[in-house]
């Protein structure tokens, strides 16, 4: 099936605000997934994720630490997932993943960047039919059938596999997310983990042109400016 794919990584800022803002987003991601599923990596495979993504993208240690305190403290900030979609230059589709503690100021700030970059916010659904909630794995390998197969007895429920210049990237539904992670973790001896994520992936791309491309590209920056945006996945191509 040999789908493409992006693994989506913040990229490290060049100034310190900017810095922040990512440390500010990882630290919201371990808070939510420590809180939900327990302060201790080993047995919360999604909060053992984030802190290795976290680490990989230089996320200082005290960072870190400083988010599973307040996890494993009582109470603490009351945070929700939310998402938007809409339609964005170009008519590409875009889908908004945030972290809240306010959903009216969140919706009210991902609709004014919308609405200052000629887009239309929708209601839950209007997009994310075209996109696929996939978990999503690579590493360092060859021997595709023998990981499909190591999978399949660990009754793990794989979208697709693809193995390209030495990596395997295998695709599994987002609800297989922990039991792909370690039946990988078990068959695989010191896996190292080049993506390990959950991301919407689109079915179909749109090409962007002209006055779009750079309409397209604010949109996307005003968003990742927002403090409770977490990720922005969408299907605008851009020119090579």
């Amino acid at each position: 099936m040999g789908r493409a794919f992006q693994n989506r990584k913040e990229s490290m800022a060049k100034t310190a605000a900017a810095k922040t803002r990512v440390y500010s987003k990882y630290g919201r991601e371990i808070y939510v997934c420590a809180k939900s599923g327990g302060t201790d990596p080993n047995n919360n495979l999604s909060l053992r994720g984030m802190i290795e993504r976290a680490k990989k993208d230089q996320v200082p240690t005290h960072v870190i630490d400083k988010a599973l305190d307040k996890a494993s403290g009582a109470g603490g900030e009351d945070f929700s997932a939310a998402r938007y979609e809409g339609f964005g230059p170009g008519n590409c589709m875009i889908i908004v993943e945030c972290l809240t503690d306010n959903p009216n100021r969140t919706f009210g700030d991902v609709r004014g960047c919308f609405t200052k970059n000629k887009s239309k916010i929708g209601t839950l659904g209007t997009v994310s039919h075209m996109f696929d909630h996939c978990a999503i794995f690579s590493f360092a390998g060859d021997d595709e059938e023998a990981v499909l197969e190591m999978l399949m007895e660990a009754d793990v429920d794989v979208t697709d596999i693809e193995s390209e210049d030495g990596h395997i990237t295998v695709f599994a539904p987002h609800t297989e997310y922990a039991k792909a992670k370690q039946a990988l973790i078990d068959g695989i001896e010191g896996i190292d983990f080049e993506a390990d994520d959950i991301q919407f992936l689109p079915q179909t791309h749109t090409a962007i042109e002209g006055d779009d491309v750079a309409q397209f590209e604010r949109l996307v920056d005003m968003l990742n400016d927002l403090d409770d945006v977490q990720n922005v996945y969408h299907n605008a191509e851009l020119p090579a």
